[in-house]
């Protein structure tokens, strides 16, 4: 199996996407969920036909997307979905939270030492005071958790005694590592499928944000009724080369390419964790599960609530703040580790090295 290698830094500053427009040429830009490798090849030559062929126009009434991504299911997680009961739309948080109307009620995670899982008796406490939503991160972002199937089955319960929805975004679903055991919702139970909805893309995976295209998956028939009662404008919302990339994505042309990338990302992964122990013993962070995400707590560093602003100011290495996550965020960053080995040894050489003692 191949690994695929992320370009260089020289490429990769000609790109004109926010992780390489947002900040001056001497930072380094490990904050947006953008990645730094090349494009799958097949989406590459079903781009270039599109561009070659001037197929730009309005997205289909009729596409091979949901085909695609039932294949794609099948192939990668062993789940059978229904063509026939989903539908496009632009992205993952099309619609999920604010533009929907929804007024939110967090629940975070629990730590339990030695990872996180769903805090079931927060979540029931928020349907008990009347919420009838549940919005899911199946794996989450940003701790990387891939959530067992018997916790997706409780909370499926739980959802169905008082009435409410569950909306699983499963957009970091591809980047499961092998071992982790990534687990959709909709296959947990008779009772998942009726309560529940899974919004998947292949934006995360394959790099393709900036193309809007995601799928809006259901496997009863009242959920079903729902998305099918959805205004046709929250179709047309769809990228047309978005759409074209994606099927290109699920396709099993793709596969080798994703299997390569999941490669890289464990490599990755543990490589931070080498860094962190020989740089920056104080920072604590897991390995994640999913994803290309590393959610560090700082806090042992007295760097303050928000320790990334200190890392942009002195050290030119931008990552997300952990405050934008919920107040259990304090003194947490998020690293972004969708690069080259290269790139996120500087970035973690020059944030330790505002921790060195000065002469």
């Amino acid at each position: 199996m191949t690994p695929v290698r992320a370009l260089p830094l020289e490429q990769l500053r000609q790109r004109t996407s926010e992780k390489w427009r947002e900040y001056p040429a001497d930072v380094l830009p490990l904050f947006v969920a953008e990645t730094d490798f090349p494009l799958a090849p097949a989406i590459t030559t079903a781009l270039e036909r599109a561009v070659r062929d001037g197929d730009t126009g309005y997205v289909a009434s009729k596409t091979p997307l949901a085909d695609a991504f039932a294949g794609f299911a099948s192939r990668r997680y062993g789940w059978e979905p229904d063509p026939g009961r989903m539908r496009s739309t632009a992205d993952v948080s099309m619609g999920i939270v604010e533009e929907a109307g929804a007024v939110v009620e967090r629940v975070p995670l629990r730590d339990t030492d030695s990872g996180w899982e769903l805090d079931i008796d927060g979540i029931r406490v928020a349907l008990e005071h009347g919420a009838r939503a549940v919005l899911l991160c199946n794996p989450h972002n940003p701790t990387g958790t891939v959530h067992s199937a018997r916790s997706l089955a409780a909370l499926a319960d739980l959802a169905a005694d008082h009435g409410a929805a569950v909306i699983s975004d499963e957009i970091h679903a591809p980047l499961a590592q092998p071992d982790a055991g990534f687990t959709p919702f909709l296959t947990v139970s008779d009772v998942a499928r009726a309560v529940g909805y899974a919004v998947v893309s292949a934006s995360k995976a394959f790099n393709l944000a900036g193309l809007k295209c995601a799928l809006m998956v259901t496997a009863a028939d009242e959920t079903t009724r729902l998305v099918r009662g959805l205004p046709v404008e929250v179709e047309w919302r769809t990228g047309q080369f978005g759409l074209l990339a994606a099927v290109a994505a699920f396709s099993e042309e793709s596969d080798s390419w994703l299997d390569g990338l999941l490669v890289t990302l464990d490599e990755n992964r543990r490589l931070i964790t080498e860094l962190l122990a020989t740089h920056l013993p104080e920072a604590r962070y897991r390995e994640p599960d999913a994803g290309y995400l590393a959610w560090i707590d700082l806090t042992g560093l007295g760097w303050g609530e928000n320790p990334s602003k200190r890392i942009l100011r002195e050290a030119k290495v931008a990552l997300h703040f952990g405050p934008a996550f919920g107040a259990e965020g304090a003194g947490h960053v998020r690293l972004n580790f969708g690069t080259s080995p290269e790139i996120i040894t500087e970035a973690i050489t020059r944030i330790a090295a505002l921790d060195a003692p000065r002469a």
